[in-house]
């Protein structure tokens, strides 16, 4: 098969306008999930704990593949792992060392339950393929509600610990110091953390949870460093990506969400990060043409 008989393939787009209308419950519950995905990445790059994400996740899987195998909700499963993986990281891993470390135990502990539920399952395996990437178009009413009431749980909690979780976040000893309590700060970002994967799963599968939970916050710091700009831009990237991602999907019968999820996702990361090297470069030029100026001195070329 030819590349353009591939991409021919690839995209139809028959009956796009009846399927946005069928799943416009899908798109709100994915832009609230982008909500909370955009501001738990904030978090995650300023504790610098992308690995934690990964190993909560392997748990997540766990959990909903436990669920599927024992004809149970997955939505619940999947959260119910990713809030025992939490608390174990949460509660276990004081130092980032143990925590490194915890992670790293959960890590294939999870997948490899997860594989065993998989391989003792014998339903379709459409219901197996979703849970590594995601299938969010597929799930029923009631586990949407289900997402939307954990996602507003989460965005709750946010809005109560915002500014101490945020300065124990950049700076743990001085806020301890202070008398924030930061151990207990913790275990509710793990919290919240775990249910935003266990949020996240549902979009883009197990595999690619990162899209969501770094990646915008890791795209919002390469063109800005203000602590109000940082969670607005990382939000809408997460939004743009997690809906953007369904509605590309919704005109390709044979791909799923996740692939175009994080390839917005990336494609994000790559502009913002061009476009903020450009703006570094400007910057230390116009500090050039200061210095000199100052100074009386010629402005080098470069």
């Amino acid at each position: 098969m030819s590349v353009p008989e591939i991409f021919a393939n690839l995209f139809t787009f028959e009956d796009y306008g009846e399927l946005v209308a069928l799943l416009a419950n899908s798109l709100i519950a994915a832009a609230l999930l982008g909500v909370v995905g955009g501001l738990i990445s904030v978090f995650v790059m300023a504790r610098d704990i992308p690995f934690a994400v990964h190993g909560v996740s392997e748990l997540s899987f766990a959990g909903a593949a436990f669920a599927l195998l024992i004809g149970f909700d997955v939505v619940t499963g999947s959260i119910v792992g990713s809030i025992v993986a939490a608390l174990i990281i949460g509660i276990g891993g004081a130092k980032d060392s143990e925590k490194n470390a915890i992670i790293g135990v959960l890590m294939p502990f999870g997948l490899g339950l997860a594989i065993l539920f998989l391989a003792l399952y014998d339903g379709r395996a459409a219901s197996k393929f979703g849970l590594l990437t995601g299938q969010i178009v597929a799930i029923t009413p009631g586990q949407i509600l289900t997402l939307i009431i954990c996602a507003l749980a989460v965005l709750v909690v946010l809005a109560i610990v915002w500014r101490p979780l945020m300065f124990s976040s950049l700076d743990p000893e001085v806020a301890r110091a202070k008398g924030v309590p930061v151990s207990a700060l913790t275990i509710i970002f793990m919290l919240t953390l775990g249910l935003a994967v266990a949020l996240s799963v549902q979009v883009v599968g197990v595999l690619l949870v990162l899209a969501l939970l770094i990646t915008p916050a890791a795209a919002a710091t390469q063109l800005s460093a203000s602590p109000v700009w940082v969670p607005v831009l990382s939000v809408i990237f997460a939004v743009t990506a997690s809906v953007g991602g369904i509605l590309i999907a919704l005109g390709s019968p044979v791909v799923p969400i996740s692939p175009f999820v994080t390839t917005i996702s990336f494609l994000i990361y790559v502009i913002c990060r061009l476009v903020g090297r450009r703006r570094m470069k400007s910057l230390h030029r116009r500090r050039a043409h200061r210095a000199a100026e100052e100074h009386n001195t010629p402005i080098p070329t470069p």
